[in-house]
């Protein structure tokens, strides 16, 4: 099997959306591997050796904003987040539309806003020259990183709301 037949059995999404949930999974499953590996060195280095990965501690912190933030993206454009609807079945139609798509504003505003103040706040750790404590490492470039993964959700959430809302009111489906 092809590597493109694979990626089209496997992601829903199309075009260069479908790249992008690829390339955003593939890093938070690359940071995962990375941070299993660090976790058995680290544990095997301190049991055995009596020495610990120097910095593991801030090497996890780092991989998991990877790994958190990359999924958001395409959580967010899958509709895959926890939606209670007990309340669906008691109001119309109409009213379940309008609270979702004021719900995807208000999210993709919070995302948008959320990755403004992130950005300001990596500038200044940038200008301050701001690093981790023991390895040294900048830390401005992954909290710009958090920036602009909140600006990607910002983005597919609208988009995923206006899909749906599209889909909604009798539009084909696109198979």
């Amino acid at each position: 099997m092809s590597f493109s037949t694979w990626l089209h059995e496997h992601y829903k999404e199309k075009g260069p959306v479908m790249w992008l949930a690829f390339a955003l999974e593939a890093l938070a499953a690359l940071a995962l591997v990375l941070l299993m590996f660090l976790t058995c060195a680290d544990v095997i280095g301190r049991y055995f050796f009596s020495n610990a990965v120097d910095g593991a501690v801030e090497m996890t912190e780092i991989a998991i904003a990877i790994i958190v933030f990359a999924e958001i993206p395409v959580i967010t454009w899958r509709g895959a987040h926890v939606v209670v609807d007990i309340m669906d079945n008691i109001f119309g139609n109409a009213l379940v539309t309008f609270l979702e798509g004021l719900s995807n504003v208000v999210i993709a505003a919070a995302f948008y806003f959320l990755g403004n103040r992130i950005f300001v706040e990596a500038a200044r750790s940038m200008r301050r020259n701001e690093v981790t404590e023991h390895l040294q490492l900048p830390i401005g470039y992954v909290i710009q990183y958090i920036g602009v993964m909140c600006w990607i959700a910002a983005a597919g959430t609208l988009v995923w709301g206006l899909y749906r809302l599209y889909r909604r009111h009798g539009a084909p489906a696109v198979a």
